[in-house]
This record gives C-alpha cells, sequence and structure tokens, in this order.
C-alpha cells in the first residue's frame, strides 16, 4: 500500500470515511453494534457513515470473534427509492468464491480423490496441453502455476457492460488461456488470477462425476446450512432481497456518471468468481473454516502456507496460500480473500485463531479499479489497524 493512500485512510478512519462529494444528502441506516466475551470489538460507525457517496452507495460490516462482536450497516438499497440499505442483501462476492473452490479440492483431496502433487493434465489430458505438463493441482491454488490469463471481449468497463449478457464456457476460457506460453515454470513465481481456479473447478468435476456447483454444496454450503449462498449461473439477476450494486462509466449522453449494474453474467468467473452470499453466512463459514470444521489438519495447514517464491510483478515475497491471502495488519498476521465484481466488493478476514473475523459487503462505485475501494480499506484498517512501515 502506498503511504499516500496510509496518510489518507489514517485521516478518515479519524474523521470517517467520506469518501468524496454526496452523490444524495447523507444517509446512514443506525449501525446496531453489540458487544461479547472480552475487549469490544472496533466501532466502525464513523467509517462507514456518509453513505451513499461518490465511492459507495451502501456498506455491511460484520465484525466477530473473541475479541468481540459488531455488526453495522448504512447507505441505501438503490438510489431511485434511497430506501436504508438491507443488512441481510445478498450480494456478488466475487474472488472470495475461490476461498470455497479451494476448500471442496481440500475435501476431495481428504477423500483420497485428489493429489495435491499430481499434475493437473493428469486429470484433463484432453484440455492441457503438453506446455503445462509439470503445473500440479497445489500449483493451480496456490497461482504458481505460470498459466496467463484467459482472453474476455473488451477492455474499458463500457466495452465489458456491453458484453455483460455474454456465457462463457469453462472448458473455452481453459483453452484460451493455454493456447499462450507460460508466464514462467511452474512454482517458480507467483501471480495472482483466475485461471487456476478455473481449471480447479473443471477438475473437481473430472474426479466427482457431478456438476462443480454440485459439489460445493454438498461439501460446504449444505453441511454449514448456508441457505443464503448460491451459484446463479447463466442467470445474470441477484435473486432473492439485495442492495443495488452502481459503477461509474460514461454514460449513454457522453458524461460520466453511475450506472446501475446488478443485473450482470458471471460465467466468466465461475468457480474464480461467481458465488452470491450474505454477510451473515460468509461469517458462519469464515469461522468454521478457520475453526478446522470445513478442513481439517495438514490439509488446512496448505490455506496457511505461503510459498516461498516471489510475485512476479512486484518481485515481494508471495502473499497467497491455497484459496487465501496474507497481510500484516496491526502488528499481526490477518488471513483471508477479498473480491470484486461490477459494483460490489465483498471481504472475509480472520486471525490464525479466529480472535477477530470481519465481513464486509461495500457496494462499490470502483469495485474493480487499480486502487482498493476507500469505504473497504477504511473498514478493514479501521478493523485490524495499519500494515507496518
Amino acid at each position: 500500500m502506498r503511504k499516500s493512500t496510509r496518510a489518507l485512510l489514517a485521516a478518515a478512519l479519524v474523521l470517517g470515511v467520506a469518501g468524496g462529494p454526496a452523490l444524495t444528502p447523507a444517509f446512514a441506516a443506525g449501525p446496531a453494534a453489540v458487544s461479547e466475551v472480552g475487549a469490544p470489538a472496533p466501532d466502525l460507525s464513523a467509517v462507514i457513515a456518509g453513505l451513499p457517496s461518490a465511492d459507495a452507495t451502501a456498506a455491511l460490516v460484520r465484525i466477530g470473534g473473541t475479541e468481540g462482536v459488531w455488526r453495522g450497516s448504512s447507505g441505501v438499497r438503490d438510489l431511485e427509492s434511497m430506501r436504508p440499505a438491507d443488512p441481510a442483501a445478498r450480494f456478488r462476492v466475487g474472488s472470495v468464491t475461490k476461498v470455497f473452490t479451494a476448500a471442496t479440492v481440500l475435501r476431495l483431496a481428504a477423500e483420497g480423490r485428489i493429489d495435491l502433487d499430481r499434475s493437473a493434465r493428469s486429470y484433463l489430458p484432453e484440455l492441457i496441453p503438453g506446455r503445462y505438463a509439470g503445473v500440479t493441482v497445489r500449483q493451480l491454488l496456490d497461482h504458481t502455476h505460470g498459466i496467463p490469463s484467459a482472453d474476455f471481449p473488451g477492455t474499458t468497463v463500457e466495452e465489458k457492460y456491453a458484453h455483460r449478457f455474454d456465457v462463457h464456457v469453462p472448458e473455452d476460457v481453459v483453452r484460451s488461456a493455454t493456447a499462450k506460453p507460460r508466464e514462467f515454470e511452474p512454482g517458480t513465481r507467483q501471480h495472482y488470477g483466475n485461471i487456476g481456479y478455473t481449471i480447479a473447478g473443471l477438475l473437481v468435476e473430472r474426479v466427482t462425476g457431478g456438476r462443480f456447483e454440485h459439489q460445493v454444496e454438498r461439501r460446504v454450503l449444505r453441511p454449514l446450512g448456508l441457505r443464503d449462498t448460491y451459484f446463479p449461473g447463466t442467470d445474470p439477476r441477484i435473486a432473492g432481497p439485495y442492495n443495488h450494486g452502481y459503477q461509474t462509466m460514461r454514460l449513454d449522453d457522453g458524461t460520466t456518471g453511475l450506472r446501475d449494474v446488478s443485473v450482470w453474467g458471471v460465467t466468466d468467473g465461475w468457480a474464480a468468481g461467481d458465488l452470491i452470499s450474505t454477510t451473515a453466512d460468509l461469517e458462519r463459514f469464515t469461522r468454521a473454516l478457520f475453526a478446522g470444521a470445513v478442513v481439517r489438519g495438514p490439509l488446512l495447514e496448505e490455506m496457511f502456507t505461503l510459498p516461498k517464491v516471489a510475485d512476479l510483478k512486484s518481485g515481494d515475497p508471495a502473499a497467497y496460500s491455497v484459496g487465501l491471502s496474507m497481510k500484516r495488519l496491526g502488528g499481526r498476521e490477518v488471513w483471508g480473500k477479498t473480491g470484486g465484481r461490477w459494483g460490489y466488493n465483498t471481504a472475509i478476514a480472520s486471525t490464525r485463531h479466529g480472535e477477530r473475523t470481519l465481513v464486509y459487503s461495500v457496494n462499490a462505485t470502483d469495485a474493480k479499479g487499480q486502487e482498493m475501494n476507500r469505504v473497504a480499506l477504511g473498514i478493514m484498517l479501521g478493523t485490524y489497524g495499519l500494515p507496518p512501515e
């Protein structure tokens, strides 16, 4: 994180994240806070106050763990009605889907149906070409595989919006990626992306003989009682109650403004990013995962073990494990995963033993921007503290 961003957030946490000029008169649905065992959890009322703003139209937050509990919501369901944001609303979780996919693969490994050290090509020989014969299942999951990203139509948000109803077949996505030269020799660098998880989803289907979505439901969603979490398939809508997502883009009249992007197909993400959930379900999943109730023993440690390689672009030490990522915040390790789909930013996070968990959904107007959304960043730093200099 750049120092300028850090300074911005330090001030924002004192004053409340304003996020630029308000789009409408400031509205905040009074966040409810409740304290539990131990020291009180952080109160993020000031951080999420003043929504809708230029940066976000709504925010839902749940902090839990042995250090205390706090829940809050702010903003609106939509900019037309200006009704208060629904704390129980469903939203697109984006790349948080990867944690569910990784957990499913690890559960299959526990059943002896997947070997993390076996090559992906040995499971999918007709799909993975010889140039990627050395890529293992583990390398798919920790982003050290060296397979480049697939190609999708459009480069700008406006162009992507025009293709929002395109349906992408996972096998075609993999062929698009593996037709290219590898970015690096497998296991020597780390480059975060979606393609490893698309292949992992197909691998799950190959070893089980069933649909990927059904395997996640059977092994993760149903056992944990995650009734508001589901895979939308080719349906571009969010079923049930949701807070609308908006994206800043060029409008039809040539001006720049907000467009409602709540209805948008997610087949490009599939096993890497298409899940829909709620903060309550994600909190239950996070607590169960970190407590060892989803994946157990040495296989759980795969999720808390960073590969000893450098990031391809920055040269920094690898930050992604199998399914999760790690950052040092407030003097301790925080593990979790963020996700972004147009109009929605999501995160799950926890200290290693669940002392403090965090789940948020921010209806960000710059959800896939180069910088982390300021409201989302304020929530993360307000929960755990600043990273070391």
